[in-house]
């Protein structure tokens, strides 16, 4: 299952990376939270060219199909950085000192590979409907309105690739963390109690919330 978490900051190298890959990972958060409102004002003037006109906004399904990728994709290395994802912690969450890190390791590890795999492949499908020869640079387009489908192929990639040095990263901290055996590892998702998940929601409620994590 989920639960929220704090990344611990110093001044190690890690760590200063680890800030600048977060300040790129915000940006492209708030680029899939704008899509989503583009989406809304959308739909608002489709359903009112539709009702009121009986002129539904043209292409509105091949803007949606566009806007899909950024939905689902620019924000998943952000969710990863907090330790949002989904997970299953049963066995996980039994553990401590090096038996944790070493099991979020070989986790990360696993999730490292399986990126680098969607990255080359989903590059190859860009590369497909890419071409400097054809009109728009494009050898398909959506079916109504002929929107040129690369650069919404092009998102999947680059997203792969963020969520790649993200874990990347992670990797780095865990393995720090398995050497050191340390308890309070720079740069990983550290998830947190109950206790401290309300004190820091309430924290975020009242505006006090830097976003930085702790």
């Amino acid at each position: 299952m989920a639960g929220a978490s704090s990344v611990l900051q110093d001044g190690s190298l890690l760590s200063r990376i680890d800030r600048a890959l977060f300040a790129v990972e915000r940006q492209l958060a708030l680029i899939g939270g704008l899509a989503v409102f583009s989406l809304m004002i959308l739909a608002v003037v489709s359903v009112t060219g539709r009702n009121f006109f009986n002129r539904p906004l043209p292409g509105y399904v091949d803007w949606i199909e566009q806007a899909m990728p950024l939905i689902a994709f620019v924000g998943v290395s952000y969710v990863q950085r907090l330790g949002g994802h989904i997970r299953m912690d049963i066995v996980v969450g039994m553990l401590s000192g090096r038996a944790l890190w070493l099991a979020e390791y070989v986790s990360t590890f696993a999730m490292l590979v399986l990126m680098l795999l969607l990255a080359w492949g989903s590059y190859a499908h860009f590369d497909r409907s890419f071409d400097l020869a054809a009109p728009l640079w494009s050898r398909d387009s959506s079916m109504d309105i002929g929107i040129p489908l690369w650069p919404g192929k092009l998102l999947a990639p680059i997203a792969f690739g963020v969520l790649s040095l993200r874990l990347l990263l992670q990797l780095w901290g865990f393995a720090r963390a398995l050497r050191s055996g340390t308890d309070q590892p720079v740069a990983v998702p550290l998830i947190e109690d109950a206790a401290t998940q309300a004190a820091n929601e309430a924290k975020a409620v009242s505006g006090l919330d830097n976003g930085e994590g702790a």
